[in-house]
């Protein structure tokens, strides 16, 4: 089946870790959801880069933090926080094309 990762996550958000660094986390709505997200491996540094137009290299890490049903993505941020031609110096509204990642998976509804 084809998910949207909106519709499988109660938390996708963005934030500053760092001036040259943003952090994306995805909660999951279930242990469920979040075992077979990380089974379809559909997050991975070459869809993340696609996603956002970057590349693979820029991706730092991917981690799965199992607690809290999380996933949590660093990149090398393209602008400086705080650069004059920054727009977003905190780095809050970066989440949303990851609200649209559509992949494919088995069924873990």
């Amino acid at each position: 089946m084809t998910y949207q990762l909106s519709n499988l996550a109660d938390v996708i958000r963005s934030k500053n870790s760092g001036p040259y660094e943003l952090t994306f986390d995805i909660i999951f709505k279930t242990q469920a959801i979040y075992e077979a997200v990380i089974k379809s491996e559909a997050i991975t540094k070459e869809s993340f880069a696609a996603l956002y137009g970057i590349s693979p290299g820029n991706v730092m890490e991917i981690v799965h933090f199992d607690p809290a049903k999380a996933i949590k993505i660093t990149i090398v941020r393209p602008i400086c926080s705080g650069d004059l031609r920054e727009t977003d110096v905190y780095g809050a509204q970066q989440h949303a094309p990851l609200m649209h990642f559509s992949f494919t998976m088995e069924d873990a509804c």
